[in-house]
């Protein structure tokens, strides 16, 4: 049923459904743990992976779903992928690894490759043009009979942390989202790592105009304020600094915007050592403001 339908919709080009066969099922193995194969085995029992090209202005562009194969008028999750280029991409055993643990929660989830990456066509440009991608999975959503557009969350880990913390500044329509190591300051990101400069000249020009407009420590005012934010971050993180986050929390708090920080002593910038509390946290925040509505928080001062 998901496949018809999504085949239906406009902007999409190519929708081919994705096997889990004995080759794939190696790499997944080999990626995740033999411990891990009955879970991920069962989530292929309930769900459907979906390999996508959609239109994204001139481009062509990657992407997936993956959805639960019973129910109608599910809610969604935008997930963000990390990295630059084709490294952090979307390899098929992240799919069911890692993608579909959020699918396998009720619901449909959506993710592109962005512009210049994995089979896209275009230039990433880090934060640049490269937004309409992520903007353009929300309008195939809307076109999408099974997905409850009412009930949209983001997720984004690393550069997708920044790609959602731009949405935030962009649009009104995400119930909720959340953020793992999210990029906040690309300032701080080259004092740290000198190593960036020269990499990320390879996807924009490092103008300071540039830099800002991808730090969102400087128009965190922007960010929408019925939108509550989940960032995770961990102390031991050398890619982007925990300090990237604390320094939003604050610009978040200044400006009366919903968030929670939690920082994990000792985790890497994956939390690698925190899966299965990250992976709480996470659940918890999309199924409160997602999938059941919960009413914000009141960020008046108040009590006693």
């Amino acid at each position: 049923m998901g496949l018809a339908q999504l085949q239906k919709i406009k902007r999409m080009k190519v929708v081919e459904p994705i096997v889990l066969d004995a080759s794939l099922l190696k790499k997944v193995s080999r990626a995740y743990g033999e411990d891990r194969l009955p879970d991920i085995k069962k989530r292929v029992e309930e769900l459907d992976y979906y390999r996508i090209r959609y239109q994204s202005g001139k481009y062509e562009v990657e992407g997936f779903v993956i959805e639960p194969k019973m129910g109608e008028n599910l809610p969604c999750l935008i997930v963000n992928r990390g990295g630059s280029g084709d490294f952090g991409k979307w390899e098929m055993e992240r799919l069911f690894g890692f993608l579909s643990r959020f699918a396998s929660w009720g619901y449909i989830v959506i993710a592109s490759q962005y512009r210049g990456c994995g089979g896209s066509e275009g230039k990433d440009e880090f934060g640049g043009s490269d937004i309409e991608d992520v903007v353009n999975l929300y309008k195939i959503l809307k076109d999408y009979p099974r997905a409850d557009t009412e009930k949209i969350g983001m997720y984004g880990a690393s550069r997708g942390g920044m790609m959602t913390y731009l949405m935030l500044a962009k649009v009104r329509w995400l119930r909720a989202a959340v953020s793992v190591a999210g990029l906040a300051n690309k300032f701080r990101q080259q004092e740290l790592r000198p190593d960036m400069k020269e990499h990320q000249a390879l996807f924009f020009n490092p103008t300071k105009a540039e830099l800002t407009r991808r730090s969102a420590v400087f128009w965190a005012d922007q960010f929408a304020k019925k939108t509550p934010l989940l960032m995770i971050h961990g102390t031991a993180d050398w890619r982007v600094s925990v300090l990237d986050s604390i320094e939003l929390a604050q610009e978040l708090y200044e400006n009366k915007i919903p968030f929670r920080l939690n920082v994990l002593e000792g985790g890497d910038h994956g939390l690698t050592e925190h899966d299965a509390e990250k992976m709480r946290q996470i659940h918890d925040w999309f199924d409160r403001f997602v999938k059941k509505g919960e009413k914000l928080p009141n960020l008046k001062y108040h009590g006693k």
